[in-house]
């Protein structure tokens, strides 16, 4: 690495933990800040934010843009932002940045910690395309110029993980009426959703031309099987909020049209 590099890192939950030990490991020299006082082993602790801005660069890993936004100052040189927050807020970010002379950059994290340091940790960041220390951290993908777009991308993308997760403790309760066991259930799910997810890449381009014509499985067909997993699940003495709340989306769909298109219609209510 040439010379030896300071890095300080702001927040030491279990993530920040996780990034300031990637940057040992990586060669760096790092200090930390946590409010309440906290040391891991090849770090220098310090006791305010203003003595860790003398590094080259400042990672946060704060709870949240409110923590964050008082703790930041102009003697900040890189701000490396990996505190997750909305789009807007990491556009509001980035002019302080501007306004100030501080080099930026904004990420997020799609990996645990116990992945960090690894390639299996991917950090998305946009804005600045020099990615610093990120690849320490993981295998950075910038996602492009918009300081906003990374944290677009992970709400985005945990939007999916969520209800698929919903989804699948929904499928066990379900099964687990009848005396299923996971072990027994979640092959045939996992097999499911590599299947379910060959059809996305189709389904991306019927939402960007905005053609739902379909020879595959039309709406109606969909909401129809919405409403016999909502019942069984009614039935079997389950909550329902899961498939219901999908049931009345697909619903509005169907009723405004879309009866006899692809699921990818249900886009157009969502818009």
């Amino acid at each position: 690495m040439g010379i030896k590099k300071t890095v300080s890192v702001l927040g030491l939950g279990r993530m920040g933990s996780a990034l300031a030990t990637a940057l040992v490991n990586a060669g760096y020299d790092v200090t930390v800040w946590n409010r309440t006082p906290k040391s891991l082993p090849g770090t220098r602790s310090v006791a305010t934010p203003e003595e860790a801005f003398e590094a080259d660069v400042v990672v946060t890993c704060l709870s949240t843009y409110d923590v964050q936004r008082p703790l930041l100052s102009k003697n900040v040189k890189t701000l490396v932002n990996l505190t997750s927050g909305t789009p807007e807020e990491a556009r509001a970010t980035a002019k302080w940045a501007q306004d100030n002379g501080v080099e930026y950059v904004d990420g997020v994290i799609m990996a645990v910690p116990q992945q960090i340091g690894t390639k299996q940790a991917r950090i998305l960041f946009s804005g600045n395309e020099n990615h610093h220390v990120l690849d320490a951290f993981g295998e950075p993908v910038h996602v492009g110029a918009d300081a906003g777009l990374a944290a677009l991308y992970d709400l985005a993308l945990l939007g999916i993980m969520w209800p698929v997760f919903g989804g699948y403790l929904q499928a066990l309760a379900l099964v687990g009426t009848a005396g299923v066991t996971p072990q027994q259930f979640t092959p045939l799910a996992t097999d499911w959703l590599a299947t379910v997810g060959t059809f996305l890449p189709e389904m991306g381009e019927a939402t960007q031309h905005k053609n739902y014509e379909t020879e595959v499985s039309a709406l109606d067909i969909n909401v129809e099987g919405l409403r016999l997993l909502t019942r069984a699940s009614e039935e079997q003495g389950l909550d329902a909020t899961v498939p219901q709340a999908l049931h009345h989306l697909f619903q509005r769909a169907q009723s405004n049209g879309h009866g006899a298109h692809s699921i990818a219609s249900v886009i157009e209510e969502i818009r």
